[in-house]
């Protein structure tokens, strides 16, 4: 009865995480969509503690089991609560790392319950063909599971560190062949493991374990702070296929079901972002772009540049048809979505059309910039995509941006040099005038100058985006 019941409570979570993972894909019902997954998690999670048996016992252990939950639950909310816009990339990386070391753990925790089980009914495996092959393919299962997750924990750890400011760049000459030989290394070490079952198999399994912590830190060390939307979302898929590894090790469908999903929307995002960067994966791995070596031009190799004073731009976007805002990290670290959106409503009061062109890769985390402005309730009808934000700019009066710096600069189309050259950028340059707003001249997070800020359409409107932004509504109030 009770098999039966908490069956029934998977099917129903399986199609709960297929359901939001759908609504997910419009910001609309983007918040709907997570809580449908959450409440489908909630069911499969209390179906287990609550249905499950095992040759008709029940699971027990509640005590540690609620108290792990309660404990996981208020550090969760209040962490959530707690976290600012700018630190959100470095938080969703820290919580896909605590994903990849459940799943790492998972199989550390089976490997020693196989490794004690009673030594004759291993000797009546290892001297049957049947049972050799089903102790192969559960091994298989569990070693997956401890390299993916091993792998995930590691690189999640290392780029939370490196988008906080803790963990600097690092590489060194030959890094890549290094991370090359330390793959080759666990990947023939698990090999041999489940291929001989050695008589002391612990030595290779904690090995293994060891080297693919090792290689999930050398993984993501060299690899460009610009390209950390793109590693995230790798990881992300990574965490999923460790926890389907789980679901196949428990023979349990939801967390299958899950991990597979997850597994799948990352790969397919991590395409989709490499596609938004005219990049390869491979590249994104191996080129290190925005790391260490930095390639920035100087100020004086472009030209000069000319400021805007606030009330020239007051004037500018007051008596505009059309403004375009586009929102960057700049924006994020000011936490001034909310002052943005109140410039936006002022100047639609005075008859202009204010939309928003969102890069596919702006900001520390995809879609960063759709959640930075969801916070602050703008529209999401006014928020546009690169392809349809390009096509409107030759109609657009004035574009403001608001620390974006990479996914602006005509670089990636005119310099063949360039480290982004070729990556799809919103053609902003297009528009009649171009107003950006930095802290400074300094180049943005890939380390490379902008020669936006030089063209003869560009003026530069320097200081914090919220403190700018204030005092812009002011002078249009004053108009």
């Amino acid at each position: 009865m009770y098999s039966s019941l908490l069956t029934f409570c998977y099917l129903i979570a399986s199609v709960t995480f297929i359901v939001g993972l759908k609504m997910l894909s419009h910001p609309a019902t983007a918040r709907k969509g997570n809580l449908v997954a959450a409440v489908g998690m909630t069911l499969a999670v209390l179906g287990t503690i609550f249905l499950y048996e095992k040759d008709g016992q029940p699971l027990g252990n509640y005590g540690w089991i609620f108290a792990g939950i309660a404990f996981g639950t208020i550090l969760g909310t209040v962490s959530a609560k707690k976290v600012k816009m700018t630190a959100m990339p470095e938080m969703v990386s820290l919580f896909n790392g605590m994903g990849g070391a459940c799943a790492a753990l998972i199989s550390l925790v089976e490997f020693d319950h196989l490794m004690h089980m009673h030594p004759l009914l291993i000797l009546a495996i290892s001297t049957d063909a049947g049972g050799v092959a089903s102790l192969q393919g559960f091994l298989v299962i569990i070693v997956l599971g401890l390299i993916i997750g091993s792998i995930s924990f590691a690189g999640s750890v290392i780029a939370w560190g490196k988008l906080n400011g803790s963990i600097k760049d690092f590489s060194f000459p030959g890094q890549h062949i290094f991370n090359l030989l330390v793959l080759a290394v666990i990947i023939g070490l698990a090999t041999y493991l489940i291929a001989y079952l050695p008589a002391n198999p612990h030595w290779f399994f904690y090995g293994i374990f060891g080297l693919s912590i090792l290689y999930g830190l050398f993984f993501v060390f060299p690899i460009g702070g610009a390209d950390m939307p793109v590693v995230i979302s790798l990881l992300n898929s990574f965490t999923g296929v460790a926890a389907a590894c789980g679901g196949f090790l428990y023979d349990n469908k939801v967390m299958l079901t899950g991990g597979i999903l997850v597994g799948a929307a990352g790969t397919l995002l991590t395409i989709l972002m490499c596609k938004a960067m005219n990049r390869s994966l491979a590249n994104v791995l191996i080129g290190s772009f925005g790391g260490g070596a930095k390639a920035a031009a100087t100020a004086g190799a472009q030209g000069a540049y000319k400021e805007i004073t606030l009330s020239d731009t007051a004037v500018l976007m007051s008596y505009a048809n059309k403004v375009y805002i586009v929102p960057g990290y700049g924006l994020a670290v000011a936490q001034a979505q909310h002052t943005c959106h109140e410039l936006e409503k002022l100047l639609e009061s005075k008859g202009v059309e204010v939309n928003y062109a969102i890069h596919p890769v702006a900001g520390r985390m995809p879609g960063h910039m759709n959640v930075l402005l969801a916070e602050a309730d703008v529209p999401y009808d006014k928020l546009k995509e690169m392809e349809q934000a390009n096509d409107e700019f030759a109609t657009t009066d004035v574009v403001l941006v608001l620390g974006a710096n990479d996914v602006v600069n005509p670089a990636a189309k005119t310099d063949t040099a360039s480290p982004i050259y070729g990556m799809p950028i919103l053609d902003v340059e297009l528009s009649k005038h171009v107003i950006v707003n930095k802290r400074s001249m300094k180049p943005g997070y890939a380390g490379i100058e902008n020669d936006l800020f030089f063209r003869p359409k560009t003026s530069m409107l320097f200081g914090d985006a919220k403190k700018v932004l204030q005092d812009l509504i002011a002078e249009i109030k004053s108009l």
